[in-house]
């Protein structure tokens, strides 16, 4: 009986590719750390840029790490779980998608030791659970509350934040003024709700970065126009705004519809009839008394003509958020229809005007009483340089956003990192077993933020960290504050020197990355389905409609249509 051969039991389709144990999950560590070295030295305000370019020509330089994770189309399954957290953090926080990159990566750098001597995964996950929260406590714990600042000291606090977002990106050498900007943009906004789509932000190439300029209100770039245009007056006071979603234009129905006619002089009537019903609706919109007429859809040569020799100005094909921001600060409710346009369907601002911005001319609506809106107009030489430049923007608008819901700030530049490293390996000496030396390396991953900041402004990382570990162990607070200053390679109090970040972005980084580490220690087995990849092909087939398999069917109907013939 045991000479006999055991039969083969077939459990997975033939062609699955099965992956498990030790070397499966080392070789998916091995891939996050690969990710993270891609983009480790776009960190802090000494990080370098990447340029990345697609095949269709299109390139972008950047140093925000949720941009670069997005732009690079990660495959690898396990590496995409840092891809996902960078945006996570990006659409909570705004800004941090390169710490909670770098540090997901550390820490599973750190357990991979572990990994290859044999310890199970799920010690090491239990031990970084429990170091994540006590990280999160002492983050909480020393946080510096703003309640207690007046208004221009909170003004103040928030501008210093908005800088130390600004210091690392493509803008940093002018954050003071871009920093003002964005204070004065979301300062600006209903404080309830501080809705970002009511924050504009329009790229008008030429000029330098300082010709960049807030308006408190709506700004569009000027839309197609017909002849006449330039007959309509380009400034206002105090104007009745319309707003609509109509076509102001004459069509011929003949496109439209089929006509049967018994005598010639029916089609007169046809034409008066077309030439009418277009009037009847110029004539329902200046009877509504609105100055200003603006439209999702086309505005005509007649139509524009027509609002010009009665001293208003109009606008088609206006775009949906554009459209949607002057409905809501101008107080205009949107028409699908002219018919009874009542007075309480019309907005109003307090200034229109038609200004020249470098070589465009742009539609602003000042004072706007309903909503608060602000569009900042951004300046610059190159397309990829004003694109960064939005992106920049973008993070340091979402911390002041987040730094007013949340009034606590910590210190910047590594040096909360270097305490809760500090804090962990003090209580990781109170902790009896295994989970003492896992707890010591997530302390020790967390020092990866002072070291990168070291790397990537040129100065030795060995010597900064050993002056920074004397300082966080003095008694007391006395040396907590302290962290990495890129600009003498020493060390400096980061509280004193205003490299603030508000606490929810390091507590939101924290957490993240903590889960994403786990959940890579978690899988300890990986398959891959022949069966679903091949239907994924056959999906991206059908779904590249200038692609191979449309190519493939237009050259199908061509052999047809010469077989008919």
């Amino acid at each position: 009986m045991n000479g006999m051969m055991q039969p083969q039991i077939i459990l997975l389709k033939e062609g699955t590719d099965t992956s498990q144990g030790k070397a499966q999950l080392i070789s998916n560590i091995n891939a996050c750390v690969a990710v993270v070295d891609a983009i480790r030295t776009t960190l802090g305000p000494r990080g370098m840029d990447k340029m990345i370019y697609d095949d269709k020509g299109n390139t972008t330089i950047s140093n925000d790490g949720a941009t670069i994770l997005r732009l690079l189309e990660i495959v690898h399954p396990a590496a995409k779980t840092l891809v996902n957290i960078s945006k996570s953090q990006d659409s909570e926080v705004g800004d941090g998608t390169t710490t909670v990159t770098v540090l997901a990566g550390e820490f599973l750098r750190e357990s991979k030791q572990f990994v290859e001597e044999g310890v199970h995964p799920r010690l090491i996950i239990r031990a970084f659970r429990q170091a994540g929260l006590l990280a999160v406590q002492r983050v909480k714990e020393l946080s510096i509350s703003l309640e207690d600042y007046d208004e221009t000291g909170k003004l103040n606090v928030l501008q210093k934040c908005a800088e130390t977002t600004l210091n690392s990106k493509l803008v940093g050498g002018e954050k003071e003024f871009f920093a003002k900007m964005v204070v004065e943009a979301v300062s600006h906004l209903d404080p309830a709700i501080l809705d970002l789509k009511m924050i504009g932000i329009k790229k008008v190439m030429g000029g330098s970065m300082r010709d960049s300029f807030l308006v408190k209100g709506v700004a569009f770039k000027k839309t197609f126009s017909y002849a006449g245009f330039e007959q309509q007056p380009k400034y206002f006071e105090n104007p009745k705004i319309l707003v609509l979603n109509v076509e102001l234009e004459l069509k011929s129905e003949k496109d439209n519809a089929e006509i049967r006619l018994t005598d010639p002089l029916q089609y007169q009537s046809i034409v008066d009839a077309e030439w009418n019903i277009i009037y009847a609706k110029l004539e329902a919109c200046v009877a509504s008394g609105a100055k200003i007429i603006l439209s999702r859809l086309s505005i005509g040569d007649l139509a524009t003509q027509y609002f010009a020799d009665r001293d208003i100005f109009c606008a088609g094909r206006v775009t949906e958020e554009d459209m949607n921001r002057i409905a809501q600060a101008s107080g205009a409710t949107l028409q699908t229809t002219v018919s009874n346009l009542l007075p309480t369907v019309l907005g109003t601002c307090e200034v229109f005007e038609e200004t020249q911005v470098g070589s465009e001319r742009y539609n602003l609506f000042k004072g706007c009483p309903c909503a608060a809106t602000t569009t900042i107009v951004l300046r610059g030489g190159a397309e990829q340089f004003i694109e960064e430049a939005e992106r920049s923007l973008h993070d340091a608008i979402m911390i002041v956003r987040r730094a007013m819901k949340n009034s606590s700030v910590v210190p910047g530049g590594g040096a909360i990192d270097m305490e809760v490293s500090r804090f962990l390996r003090d209580h990781a000496r109170s902790i009896a077993g295994k989970s003492q030396l896992f707890i010591n390396a997530y302390a020790k991953a967390l020092e990866i933020i002072p070291r990168q900041l070291c790397d990537n402004s040129g100065f030795d990382a060995t010597d900064v960290l050993n002056k920074l570990r004397q300082k966080h162990a003095l008694p007391g607070d006395e040396g907590r504050m302290f962290g990495v200053d890129v600009n003498t390679g020493g060390i400096v109090d980061t509280y004193d020197s205003f490299v603030w970040e508000p606490s929810v972005v390091k507590i939101n980084a924290l957490t993240a990355a903590t889960e994403a580490a786990c959940l890579v220690l978690s899988v300890d087995e990986t398959v891959r389905n022949p069966k679903s990849e091949g239907a994924d092909q056959a999906m991206g087939g059908m779904g590249g409609m200038g692609g191979r398999g449309m190519g493939g069917r237009g050259r199908g109907m061509r052999g047809r249509g010469r077989g008919r013939r």
